[in-house]
């Protein structure tokens, strides 16, 4: 990173040993060690949380697309259905009779009403997809079941174990 050579090392170290002194040489190099160590680790933290947002940015965004697509999906079904039922009612009313056309009306709107709801459902159903994808995101990591079990849980160690008797 610094490209610092052997040479250069030494030149600091002899130049610290002159200025601080062999006795607190060591412990400030310690110190100065624990530093370095917990600003790296600040880092990292500071990078996975970024990380971690724009993951979570991510899926947001893509929640809203997915809800923006399915009420475009259900705007355009509605204006299909209406446009279908006016078509229906327009022939309805062309064959003529009044009975005819309440029969035609009643057979056309429960057809309609009947797509509008399986259309919420599919909304609905899609709205709750994208919620469990967020949600799975965010859940922790599996347990990893490949671990041998030593029996050493709460159970196992209030129950002493049994003596054979011999019969």
């Amino acid at each position: 990173m610094f490209d610092i050579g052997f040479t250069e090392l030494m030149i600091i170290a002899i130049v610290g040993l002159v200025v601080i002194g062999p006795e607190r040489l060591p412990k400030v190099a310690r110190t100065v060690g624990h530093m370095l160590g917990r600003l790296q680790r600040y880092v990292g933290d500071v990078k996975s949380d970024i990380q971690r947002e724009m993951h979570l940015e991510d899926l947001k965004k893509l929640q809203k697309e997915m809800t923006d697509s399915a009420r475009d999906l259900e705007n355009g079904l509605r204006t299909q259905a209406a446009s279908v039922k006016a078509d229906l009612d327009d022939t309805a009313k062309a064959v003529g009779g009044a009975a005819a056309g309440v029969a035609a009306e009643n057979s056309i709107a429960a057809p309609a009403d009947d797509a509008l709801a399986a259309l919420k459902d599919a909304e609905r159903a899609i709205a709750q997809t994208v919620a469990d994808d967020i949600a799975a995101s965010q859940a922790p990591p599996p347990r990893d079941d490949n671990q041998l079990d030593l029996g050493l849980d709460a159970e196992a160690s209030a129950t002493p174990p049994k003596k054979e008797s011999k019969a």
